[in-house]
C-alpha cells in the first residue's frame, strides 16, 4: 500500500488499484497533483505556514529534478528523496545538492531584502519545520550504503544544486509572502539556537570557576 501510494504520487496521473480477492476491500491510488499532493499528504496532520507549496520541475540534459516543499509550524525536518522512483532512505548527492540550494536561496533572499540583521542562517535553521519531496530521474544511478538506498553519483549534487537554486530563487521572487514566512520561521530557529548556545556557555563558565576556584596549576 505504501509503495503503491508513493508510485502514484511520483508519477502524476498514474492509477493503481489495490484489491483483495474474495472481499470487497479495494483502494485506488491516483493523484493528478503529483508531488504537490504528496507534500500536502505528508503534512496533513500538521499546520502548514503557507498553503501553496513550492514546486518546480527542471531538466539538465538527461537529468530531471522535481521537487515540492511546504513548511509547517513544527520543528521537525522531513525530507523524502527518490531516484527513478526508488526511495533513497539514506539520502545521497541529490539530497545534499537540494539542501545546499535551499540554504543559499533563503540567505540570498533574506540579505537582498534586508530581512535578517544577524549572521547568515545555517542549514539547520532553514530546515526547521521543512517537509520536502525530491524526485530525480537519471540515466545511470549508482547506489551505495548497506541497503543500496543512497545515491552516490557525484555530478548529481552540482546539477541539483544549480537547478534548485534557480527555481527556489524564482519562486521566492514571485511569492514574497511565502518567502517572508519561511525566513521568519528560520530566523526564529536561529534565535533559539543562539540563546541555547549562550546558556550552555554560561553553565560551562560557572562550572569552570566552581571547581576549586582556579582551573589548572
Amino acid at each position: 500500500e505504501t509503495r503503491f501510494r508513493e508510485m502514484a504520487f511520483l508519477n502524476k496521473g498514474l492509477k493503481i488499484v489495490l484489491g483483495e480477492e474474495g472481499s470487497e476491500k479495494k483502494e485506488t491510488f491516483h493523484y493528478e497533483g503529483g508531488l504537490v499532493e504528496f507534500v500536502k499528504w505528508v503534512n496533513k496532520s500538521k499546520e502548514a505556514i503557507h498553503a501553496k507549496p513550492v514546486y518546480f520541475m527542471k531538466e539538465d540534459g538527461k537529468v530531471v529534478v522535481e521537487c515540492a516543499v511546504q513548511y509547517n509550524s513544527g520543528y521537525q525536518e522531513t525530507v523524502l528523496s527518490f531516484v527513478n522512483t526508488v526511495n533513497t532512505i539514506e539520502g545521497g548527492t541529490h539530497e545534499a545538492g537540494f539542501k545546499t540550494a535551499l540554504t543559499r536561496a533563503i540567505n540570498d533572499y533574506a540579505n537582498k531584502n534586508k530581512l535578517n540583521k544577524d549572521e547568515n542562517l545555517t542549514g539547520d535553521d532553514v530546515r526547521e519545520g521543512l517537509t520536502a519531496i525530491i524526485s530525480v530521474k537519471i540515466p545511470e544511478p549508482q547506489f551505495e550504503g548497506q541497503t543500496k538506498t543512497k545515491l552516490g553519483n557525484n555530478e548529481i549534487k552540482g546539477i541539483v544544486d544549480g537547478l534548485a537554486t534557480k527555481a527556489l530563487t524564482e519562486f521566492f521572487e514571485e511569492n514574497p509572502t511565502v518567502a517572508r514566512r519561511v525566513i521568519e520561521k528560520a530566523i526564529e530557529a536561529q534565535k533559539a539556537r543562539n540563546a541555547a548556545k549562550k546558556a550552555k556557555e554560561l553553565v560551562r563558565r560557572k562550572n569552570a570557576f566552581s571547581v576549586g576556584g582556579l582551573p589548572g596549576k
